[in-house]
């Protein structure tokens, strides 16, 4: 790994990649096999302490981008599905951090450090999937609160989670654009308030994702995050952060998936010799540890650029390039890794099918990858952030 980490984040990648190695892998095909909540691997990286890594000393963490992204990638390397719960504690985390009022950091930061609490951010709709502005989610301002009506989809952790980070548009159908969408806090067991069914999904099947119907749900004035109607800021911001995130991931799939086919094809025999002795396959592999290499580079700097502080505007474009490039690395890597396992990889038997199913996920999920070439052109073209 050509990355300077400092003595610290060695010592996060190396503890993290041992129990990757000793503790998640063996769990890994059958948390995908079953599609059930690995209940085991939350507990985990809890006993870790894992959950607080990317936030400030004063919550248990380390404040550093870069290690969480270390932690993401090895434990991506073994099991999508457990390097997936750190984000899905992280995001709602880092809403609250960024737009929560100090009260409301109070009461749930130091309990999402903790694993006491679960959290979930929900903003897709069936009607505008990725365009947050199109969000049509009503909420309306009541006395001591805001009443949500409305629906969501792919809400991923909401099965379990003891909160909720709703994307809501403030006011009556007149509201128009972006500047009036507010990020509302809503509790489980809230009147009003239903999680639907799961989804039987491709991949990352060990972390359920529902639909979510509100009617008439209230929420309290303590729970809008951020002020009422500026909450797409305060979602971007948090998308933005978390990319490199997801960006870690794909390095991850990718890695995992170089080493499946790597000893594959040194312990198969084909026209009597090694398979990995042929020209064809050699490249091949070549091809998937350059795409890898090149991926976890621009993931890191992006990690580096949000541990520096770098304006929101500064970190859209390469954040939505680590997202971008290192999804579509996973995905191609992974594919050719299928292709080095031959009829095996199509086999349920052998663990790289999983892979490229997970890695498949990963450029739809986040934003479509389509999306953040629209970011990236933005930029390039001086025209507005999306």
């Amino acid at each position: 790994m050509s990355l300077l980490l400092t003595e610290d984040q060695v010592q996060i990648r190396e503890l993290v990649r041992r129990i990757a190695r000793e503790r998640v892998a063996p769990r890994a095909a059958e948390i995908d096999r079953t599609a059930e909540y690995p209940q085991d691997m939350f507990d985990l990286l809890r006993e870790l302490g894992l959950f607080a890594l990317p936030f400030p000393e004063a919550y248990g963490g380390s404040n550093s981008m870069v290690s969480s992204c270390l932690a993401i990638e090895e434990l991506g390397r073994a099991c999508y599905n457990t390097a997936y719960l750190l984000l899905l504690q992280w995001v709602p985390f880092g809403a609250i951090l960024a737009g929560g009022t100090q009260e409301q950091r109070e009461r749930f930061l130091p309990r999402l450090a903790a694993g006491e609490l679960r959290g979930a951010i929900s903003s897709t709709e069936p009607q505008s999937g990725s365009d947050v502005a199109g969000i049509r989610t009503r909420a309306a301002e009541v006395p001591g609160g805001f009443r949500l009506t409305g629906s969501k989809i792919w809400c991923t952790n909401s099965h379990i989670a003891d909160f909720v980070l709703v994307a809501a548009r403030v006011g009556d159908e007149k509201g128009k654009g972006s500047g009036s969408i507010g990020l509302f806090i809503v509790e489980r067991g809230t009147p009003g308030f239903v999680v639907g069914r799961r989804e039987d999904k491709m991949g990352a099947r060990g972390v359920p994702a529902c639909a979510l119907f509100l009617d008439d749900a209230f929420v309290p004035s303590e729970n809008v995050l951020g002020e009422p109607g500026k909450g797409f800021k305060l979602v971007m911001e948090t998308f933005n952060k978390s990319r490199p995130l997801i960006g870690a991931r794909g390095v991850g799939l990718a890695q995992g998936a170089t080493d499946l086919a790597r000893e594959f094809v040194q312990n198969r025999q084909a026209f009597g010799q090694r398979v990995s002795d042929f020209q064809g396959v050699r490249w091949m592999l070549a091809d998937m540890a350059m795409q890898t290499e090149a991926a976890r580079n621009l993931v890191y700097k992006a990690a580096a650029m949000v541990d520096a502080g770098v304006s929101l505007e500064q970190l859209a474009s390469i954040a939505a390039m680590s997202k971008c490039f290192a999804t579509d690395a996973a995905m191609k890597v992974a594919t050719d890794a299928v292709q080095l396992f031959g009829a095996a990889g199509i086999s349920n038997e052998y663990p790289i099918n999983r892979y490229f199913r997970d890695a498949k996920v990963l450029q739809i999920v986040e934003g479509t990858n389509q999306i953040q070439r629209n970011i990236i052109a933005d930029r390039l073209l001086g025209r507005g952030a999306r």
